[in-house]
């Protein structure tokens, strides 16, 4: 059984264990220069990241999204726990706080953009880089 709760200060290493696999597992594109830089950038943020996480009966973390208002900035999970709800899970929490959802998934991650094209989200548009203008296209996604 899932619960989903908000982060606490001493979430951030846990959370931080989850991107790195989920990386490691989904983001085979990366440039390993780019990883690293990413993974800087998260270890700067994360701790005081107001995010939402998945966890188990004996409340490990099993994966977290970060919502940005209705703008979901970020949704990984444990690749140990992919395909068992837990990404469904955070995306159904983040729905019910706002109906109108929207997200970013890069255009190189065919997993990504399948889960969300299950769950009902539609592309708006696309664009050739990232957020930090890194080379790595993203499809604008919508949902409600």
């Amino acid at each position: 059984m899932l619960t989903i709760r908000q982060s606490r200060p001493n979430d951030s290493l846990r959370a931080m264990d989850i991107w790195r696999a989920a990386v490691d597992a989904t983001h085979h594109f990366l440039h390993p220069d780019d990883r690293a830089a990413i993974e800087a950038e998260l270890a700067g943020f994360l701790p005081t990241a107001p995010l939402w996480l998945a966890v188990d009966r004996g409340d490990l973390a099993l994966g977290f999204m970060l919502l940005d208002g209705a703008q979901m900035e970020a949704l990984f999970v444990d690749p140990a726990h992919h395909g068992r709800g837990v990404g469904r899970a955070l995306v159904d929490h983040a729905r019910r706080l706002h109906p109108v959802l929207t997200t970013d998934v890069n255009a190189q991650n065919p997993q990504a953009a399948g889960f969300y094209a299950r769950l009902g989200f539609v592309e708006t548009g696309r664009s050739d880089r990232d957020s930090q203008g890194r080379p790595y296209p993203l499809i604008h996604l919508r949902y409600g």
